[in-house]
C-alpha cells in the first residue's frame, strides 16, 4: 500500500482507502455488524488506515463500527458526513444550528472526542454561498469538536465554490465515467492544498466489467431505485451514466485495454492523478478489500491507455455526463 498526503490535514493516508456506505450489507440489506469489523479488521489488514462513513449511512450503524475500529486503531483517520440523514434534504439542514447538533450526535454515535474531519454531505449550491455555514465549521474547529472540514460534492462548480472556505478536502464522483474534474479543479486543488478523495471509483459496480444487461438488483438497491434520480442525485448511480450504455463502454474498455481485471484497472486510473488523495470504493464484505487494495501496487497505465480511456469516454459516455457534473 502507498500512502498519500490528505490536504491541509497532514494526515498521510492509504491512497486506496474504504468508503463505508454499503458497510455491512449491501444497498438495501439488513445490516451486519459483524460483516462490517469484519471487513474494516480486513481492511486494515491490508493496509488502509482511512474510512470514510456518514451520519446517514446504515441508519447511523456505520459511524458506529467505524467508531468502534479506530478507538481501537488510534493510527487510523476518518471523516464522516453529515447533513444528509433527515430529509427532505434542504439548505436549511446545513445551517448553523443543524451543523451544531450533528456533529454533537456523530461525536456520541461514534464515541470519540473529535472528528478527523467532518464534510458537508452534498449541500445544495445556495449553501455555498452563506458563509455562515462555513463560518460555523471554524468555530466547532476552534472549539476542538473537529480537526478539519471539507464538502463532499456533486458538482465541479461546487468544489471550487467551496474553496473560498478554509476547507481540507473535497470529495468528488472521479472515475473513467466522470473525467471533467480533472480538467480544472485537480490543478486549483493543489494549488489550495485541499484534499482530493475520489468517490463511486467503480462507478456503482460498472466498471467492474461484471454486468450484463440483464443483471438485476435488490429491490431496494438504488442502482434500482435511483437511476432517474428518483430518490438524490442521479449522479450517484452508475455516474449518471444510462446503465445499458455503461455496460457496453465497461466491456469497450475491457476490450481495448486487454483486461479481465477492469475494477483494478479503474483504481489505477484514478491514483494516476496525484492531485488525488486517495480513492474510496465500498465493500460490503472482506473478500472484496483485496481487490481493492491491489490496486495500490499496480503498474502505472501507459499513456496509450490514458489515451483508450479519454477516446471511450469522448465518444460513449461524455454526451450528456460532462454538461450536468
Amino acid at each position: 500500500m502507498n500512502y498519500r498526503t490528505l490536504g491541509k490535514t497532514g494526515f498521510k493516508i492509504s491512497e486506496v482507502s474504504l468508503g463505508t456506505w454499503q458497510l455491512g450489507g449491501k444497498w438495501g440489506d439488513p445490516f451486519s455488524e459483524k460483516d462490517a469489523d469484519d471487513t474494516l479488521a480486513e481492511a486494515y489488514a491490508q493496509g488502509v488506515n482511512f474510512f470514510d462513513t456518514a451520519d446517514g449511512y446504515q441508519d447511523g450503524h456505520s459511524e458506529q463500527a467505524v467508531g468502534r475500529f479506530v478507538t481501537a486503531h488510534p493510527d487510523v483517520h476518518f471523516t464522516t458526513k453529515i447533513g444528509r440523514k433527515e430529509m427532505p434534504l434542504t439548505a436549511e439542514h446545513f445551517n448553523p444550528e443543524h451543523l451544531r447538533r450533528y456533529v454533537d450526535e456523530s461525536l456520541e454515535n461514534m464515541g470519540v472526542d473529535a472528528l478527523d474531519m467532518v464534510l458537508l454531505h452534498c449541500p445544495p449550491m445556495m449553501s455555498y454561498y452563506d458563509p455562515e455555514v462555513f463560518f460555523a465549521l471554524d468555530d466547532l474547529k476552534k472549539s476542538g469538536k473537529i480537526k478539519n472540514y471539507g464538502v463532499s460534492v456533486e458538482r465541479v462548480e461546487e468544489a471550487i465554490k467551496a474553496m473560498d472556505y478554509d476547507i481540507s478536502a473535497v470529495e468528488i464522483i472521479f472515475n473513467m465515467f466522470r473525467l471533467r474534474p480533472a480538467k480544472l479543479f485537480f490543478d486549483l486543488a493543489k494549488k489550495n492544498n485541499v484534499g482530493i478523495l475520489a468517490r463511486v471509483p467503480l462507478a456503482s459496480g460498472l466498471l467492474t466489467g461484471k454486468f450484463t444487461a440483464d443483471t438485476q438488483f435488490g429491490p431496494e438497491d438504488h442502482r434500482t431505485t435511483n437511476r432517474n434520480g428518483e430518490l438524490f442525485d442521479k449522479g450517484e448511480t452508475f455516474s449518471g451514466v444510462d446503465y445499458l450504455t455503461g455496460v457496453k463502454a465497461a466491456q469497450d474498455l475491457k476490450t481495448k485495454l486487454g483486461t479481465d481485471d477492469l475494477a483494478g484497472k479503474a483504481l489505477r486510473y484514478i491514483l494516476m492523478y496525484d492531485a488525488v488523495s486517495a480513492v474510496i470504493p465500498g465493500a460490503s464484505t472482506p473478500s472484496q478489500i483485496e481487490r481493492n487494495t491491489r490496486a495500490s501496487d499496480l503498474p502505472a497505465l501507459s499513456a496509450e491507455e490514458m489515451g483508450i480511456v479519454q477516446d471511450i469516454y469522448d465518444a460513449e459516455i461524455k454526451n450528456p455526463v460532462d454538461y450536468l457534473w
